[in-house]
């Protein structure tokens, strides 16, 4: 059981004044019962002793009344923001249930107090607070901006209370959200104040010894600066008075974390800080008038100092996007030194101290240029704070098109609305997405194609045997995991074809079937596929079967032989044998080798070593096993077998016209100019005879050489194509293989 919650007589006699001052302050926008009610809550929650002391000992009580007045002084907020701060404490112990509180105190209490809830439990994901993401994931959770603006106040309440803490972890940790998280968030929405004190107290806490050296510093200065700033404005005062300007004017030290970022970006000691201080000019002016003023100001500074250029800020043109609004100029002042001048009215400079909140004092003022349309709602919310049709105008829509998720190790990762637990698995890397069975979101398992949504919990699940699929593409949502699954598909694609291709030779080979490469692209176009890539898939996924490749192929293969043997060749005594130049050196009888004709008992192939075609001066050479290889007369092996095996030579001739395409290599050698592959490749394309196979380049010191190897009808036609390549600009040389 928890320890009894006791009040201190200090404690007691702070929350008496600081009650007391709150009802004051807040009791004009209060409803008849509240104060009633939040008093029954606060002392049933002491009673049943569910309040207790957080991490550093402090009471919730009171740290919730300090929060409250400074959300009232120093942002503006009012009745259902202080009730919540005031209630949090007994929602989070579980004495009070966000329902009771709507049906008591109206749903924008609830609301603000379920957002507090919401972030608390991000908190508790363990995320990493040093990024931008999670501050748009916070943002995007608060649903209410008045839950930020609470958080920021709170956040500034607490690192002023635990200046004497003896958890300097709990310390430094606190300290550097501040730094990381709550000072640009403060800054996001204009609260300069809360921001500078904000980044003064995390670097006290962190960086102790460079706050007190600044410090210091900052002291033992302050009667020499307070005398030059005197020196400075005292001329300036003269000349805006002269012209009839309502104005005042205060010097302003930089905040000791400026000077300390200074001095590290300068790399300089604290005296090489030139511009310590600023001053500020605050013309009271009518809004019309603003402008107007703020440059009739400008004009005579410039004229008594000489300014700078590359240091002038007109945020009075076009303000920031958080309705920041100032003219800012550094001047050469008195002894050489530079001096900051900020210009700006009095509703300039409230906006500038107090934020967004202060933009609903001026009701009726026009935000121009930079003023975001959802601090125009933060402003009407205000306005209308008990009002749920300004709420629903209120509802939070800054990152409607992003969401935010975590890792399981607490990164936060960002994605368009939409995404799928596949984008993710994409994201962290190609390998785990091609990999990607579905994910455990929030310890819940779920398929890849799971839509995410802000604050999810995410771990990727993966598979050994999982590979991309066509289909992913159209689940994932974002161009990053879609270009990386085509890529992964057409590495996949890759390797399937190259395991098929070997399946197929070796299956081949099991058969005794020599496979021709040319034959095998003509069997997958008789199959009805136009890409080799689809006909290899195919058979790796095994929608094609292999047995269905092999009967088309032997179907084609058959068909391209107009001379079908039955295996028994004949002797080579039964034919004629020639020398090269037509000179008879063995004689049987008149017998030749027609090419073409159907001659029963003979089995022919032509040679690889020299590709014969059509036209051709061609012999026989009787093989081993019976088969008779047809050369051509020129081929580079005819020397070698006609002084060795001259016994197996026999005539050849072909016969009638050419009607089957033969495989034939051409070397191309010269000049690497620009465009002579196209103008090589275009003189093929245009005849539709002629096919390209293939086609091997290769450019050094500018010589282009290539070899063409090109399916062809017979030699006619390849002289002619052979005279056509030659009159290409650039080659040199053209000849057949």
């Amino acid at each position: 059981m928890a320890e009894h919650f006791d009040f201190t007589i200090e404690e007691r006699e702070q929350v008496l004044n600081l009650y007391t001052e709150l009802k004051e302050k807040v009791a004009p926008s209060l409803e008849e019962d509240d104060e009633g009610h939040i008093r029954s809550h606060l002392l049933h929650a002491i009673e049943q002793n569910k309040v207790q002391r957080d991490a550093f000992g402090l009471n919730p009580i009171i740290t919730s009344l300090q929060t409250a007045l400074l959300v009232l002084d120093e942002i503006g907020l009012r009745r259902d923001a202080v009730l919540a701060i005031l209630l949090n404490p007994c929602v989070e112990s579980g004495a009070l249930t966000i329902d009771d509180v709507a049906a008591t105190y109206g749903i924008a209490v609830g609301r603000i107090l379920h957002g507090l809830q919401r972030i608390q439990e991000l908190y508790q994901k363990n995320p990493v607070i040093e990024s931008e993401n999670f501050r748009n994931l916070l943002l995007s959770f608060a649903e209410d901006m008045r839950v930020i603006l609470i958080m920021i106040a709170n956040r500034v309440n607490l690192m002023r209370q635990i200046r004497d803490t003896k958890d300097i972890d709990a310390q430094k940790r606190v300290s550097e959200e501040a730094a990381y998280l709550y000072a640009p968030l403060a800054h996001k929405l204009g609260l300069y104040k809360l921001k500078s004190e904000l980044e003064d107290l995390s670097l006290k806490y962190l960086e102790h010894d460079a706050y007190y050296h600044i410090k210091e510093k900052l002291n033992a200065t302050k009667e020499a600066r307070d005398k030059y700033i005197e020196q400075f404005i005292g001329p300036i005062e003269e000349k805006l008075k002269a012209a009839g300007l309502k104005f005042h004017m205060k010097g302003r030290t930089k905040s000791i974390h400026s000077i300390w970022q200074k001095m590290k970006k300068q790399k300089c000691e604290f005296e090489g800080v030139y511009d310590l201080f600023a001053i500020r000019i605050i013309i009271d002016c009518p809004p019309e008038k603003e402008k107007q003023q703020c440059w009739q100001t400008f004009a005579i500074i410039t004229d008594m100092y000489t300014s700078n250029p590359k240091r002038m800020r007109d945020w009075l043109t076009v303000p920031k996007t958080n309705g920041y609004e100032s003219l800012h100029i550094t001047v050469l002042g008195p002894e050489k030194k530079w001096v900051e001048v900020q210009i700006r009215t009095e509703r300039m400079d409230e906006v500038a101290e107090r934020g967004v909140a202060a933009h609903w004092r001026y009701k009726g003022v026009k935000a121009e240029g930079g003023m975001d349309d959802w601090l125009n709602g933060i402003r009407q919310m205000l306005e209308n704070a008990s009002g749920m049709e300004a709420m629903d105008q209120f509802k939070m829509d800054l990152y409607d098109d992003e969401i935010y998720v975590f890792t399981p190790k607490g990164d936060l990762l960002k994605f368009p609305k939409g995404a799928t637990v596949l984008d993710m698995a994409y994201h962290i890397h190609s390998k785990v997405g091609s990999a990607c069975t579905g994910a455990r979101i929030n310890n819940k398992v779920v398929t890849f194609r799971q839509e995410l949504h802000s604050g999810d919990q995410v771990e990727i699940l993966t598979s050994s045997t999982q590979y991309p699929k066509q289909e992913w593409i159209n689940i994932v949502k974002t161009s990053r995991a879609k270009a990386k699954i085509r890529l992964a598909l057409k590495e996949t694609q890759q390797k399937e074809a190259l395991m098929v291709k070997e399946m197929l030779e070796r299956k081949f080979k099991n058969r005794k079937i020599e496979q021709d490469e040319s034959l095998m692209m003509r069997t997958m176009k008789k199959l009805g596929y136009k890409e080799a890539s689809d006909f290899y898939r195919d058979i790796a996924h095994e929608t094609l079967d292999v047995q269905t490749v092999f009967d088309k192929y032997l179907e084609l293969q058959q068909g391209e032989k107009t001379v079908i043997g039955d295996n028994q060749a004949r002797s080579a005594e039964e034919f004629v044998l020639e020398d090269f130049k037509g000179q008879k050196v063995l004689q049987q009888n008149d017998d030749v080798l027609v090419i073409g004709q159907d001659l029963k008992g003979v089995d022919y192939q032509l040679a690889k070593c020299c590709n014969p075609i059509y036209g051709d001066q061609v012999f026989g050479f009787v093989t081993i096993n019976g088969g008779i290889k047809i050369h051509r007369c020129d081929c580079p092996n005819a020397p070698e077998m006609r002084r060795r095996f001259g016994y197996r030579i026999v005539r050849a001739m072909w016969s009638g016209k050419g009607s089957s395409q033969y495989a034939i290599t051409l070397r191309i050698i010269g000049n690497d100019d620009l465009g002579i592959v196209n103008n090589l490749t275009s003189i093929i394309s245009k005849d539709e005879k002629l096919i390209l196979r293939s086609i091997n380049i290769d450019s050094n010191d500018g010589i282009f050489r290539g070899t063409l190897t090109i399916m062809i009808n017979d030699n006619t036609r390849l002289e002619a194509l052979v005279k056509k390549l030659r009159t290409v600009k650039g080659v040199k040389q053209v000849e057949r293989l």
